[in-house]
């Protein structure tokens, strides 16, 4: 995906340690860059804070900015387990894309940080 510039996700100060957050996105909204038809998801963000935490109105400005972006799901999970990541320095992330079927096939993609190193 090309970095497309979207909206900045803030963070502010947590003060508790050892919890974790989650976040869901029941109407994520994006373009099929092949198609340009619209897609529809459930985007769930999973989290353990550590000094910092999602600051929740500037996520969904960040959100709602995938509205009119072609992206294909893989890598729209993908950018916003980095965006997350760079906002909040959790102990560890998960962003899940759940998506409605096309073509008669559901997609459900998982990310997560830290990343795996991949096989040879």
């Amino acid at each position: 995906m090309k970095k497309v510039c979207l909206p900045a996700i803030e963070a502010w100060p947590n003060q508790y340690r050892g919890y974790e957050i989650r976040i869901e996105v029941p109407e994520f909204t994006s373009v099929c860059p092949k198609t340009g038809l619209p897609d529809f998801g459930t985007v769930t963000v999973r989290y353990e804070p550590n000094r910092s935490c999602v600051e929740l109105k500037s996520f969904k400005y960040y959100i709602l900015a995938y509205r009119n972006l072609g992206v294909f799901y893989e890598n729209a999970v993908n950018r916003i387990l980095d965006d997350v990541v760079r906002a909040a320095r959790p102990v560890w992330a998960e962003v899940t894309g759940a998506f409605t079927a096309r073509g008669g096939m559901r997609s459900t993609i998982t990310a997560r940080h830290p990343r795996r190193k991949t096989r040879p």
